[in-house]
């Protein structure tokens, strides 16, 4: 694994752990958008992943961008929850199980310009790659 890789799994793994033990009062924002840790089911694995994200509320729901910083392929946590879209998510002290699943062509352009309205980074990482970045609708399971 690269030096680039390894830290940046160090500084994920950190702003977690932190983000977890103050309840999100330390690591609740990246920039001027809300962050949240979302945890997925390693799609090979089968282990529990867990990244912190900016996250754009949409009543109920919430709204994520698979940028992966503009790189050629998808982050892996898109890539796990397309194989299990149950996801938690933590957002503050709240956790909460959620459904996931890529926003629909019809819905995608308005959550798109919604994100980058709230990070306009997102504009510049869809420039650097030539794949259409996802968006990822998360649903409260009800129940």
């Amino acid at each position: 694994m690269d030096l680039r890789k390894q830290a940046q799994r160090g500084f994920t793994g950190l702003h977690s752990r932190v983000y977890r033990l103050t309840g999100g009062r330390i690591g609740r924002s990246m920039g001027s958008a809300e962050a949240i840790l979302l945890t997925t089911t390693g799609r090979k694995s089968g282990a529990e992943r867990t990244t912190p994200l900016t996250v754009v509320p949409d009543g109920e729901r919430l709204i994520l961008i698979a940028s992966n910083g503009g790189a050629q392929k998808h982050p892996d946590w898109y890539l796990n929850l397309t194989a299990n879209p149950e996801v938690r998510i933590q957002r503050g002290a709240t956790v909460q199980a959620m459904r996931a699943r890529t926003a629909a062509p019809d819905e995608r352009q308005a959550l798109w310009d919604r994100a980058v309205s709230i990070y306009s980074g997102y504009a510049g990482y869809q420039r650097k790659t030539e794949r259409e970045i996802p968006v990822v609708v998360c649903e409260p399971i009800s129940g």
